[in-house]
């Protein structure tokens, strides 16, 4: 007998509802909040001392959603700068990995570059509404103790690639 792995109502649910959000509208209620908030933050943003309650809209404002948070207290502007900090740490790895020693040495820090890009991508996809809600945070930034230990034993490796391009 074939045993058939299927998925789970809670689930399908999931998946039902990010397609189809008018079907449960208590399903989407995280995106909605973290678009609010990061709507409202507007260009500049409302500031670090002038949010209320920074997690009023997002339920894990601290955790998951940080970016909405951000977004919230220092806007349009705010959220672009960190997006272009994250642009500019993928492109200084991929110069790492072109000048590395060794094929080893580049597939490492391609292999970095590829997680922090996939984590950036989901995560903020999440937020804006474009990806299902997945728990994958946003390195260096949300809170989690797992998640920033892998992303620095990550950017340690990679570092180490550079060290050792001139040592032959």
């Amino acid at each position: 007998m074939v045993q058939r792995k299927m998925l789970k109502p809670y689930q399908k649910a999931r998946l039902t509802s990010f397609l189809n959000p008018d079907n449960d509208p208590r399903a989407r209620l995280q995106i909605r909040q973290s678009l609010i908030a990061v709507g409202s933050g507007g260009v500049w943003g409302k500031g670090a001392a002038r949010v209320p309650d920074p997690g009023r809209f997002s339920t894990h404002s601290h955790a998951d959603f940080i970016f909405a948070a951000f977004g919230e207290e220092h806007g349009f502007v705010g959220a672009i700068f960190v997006l272009l900090l994250y642009f500019f740490i993928l492109m200084r790895l991929i110069q790492n990995a072109q000048t590395a020693a060794d094929l080893s040495g580049a597939l490492i820090i391609m292999g970095v570059v590829a997680v922090l890009t996939f984590q950036i991508a989901v995560n903020v996809g999440m937020v804006i509404g474009f990806m299902p809600v997945t728990g994958i945070p946003l390195p260096l930034m949300s809170y989690g103790g797992s998640s920033v230990l892998f992303t620095f034993l990550a950017l340690g490796a990679a570092m180490n690639v550079r060290m050792r391009r001139f040592v032959n």
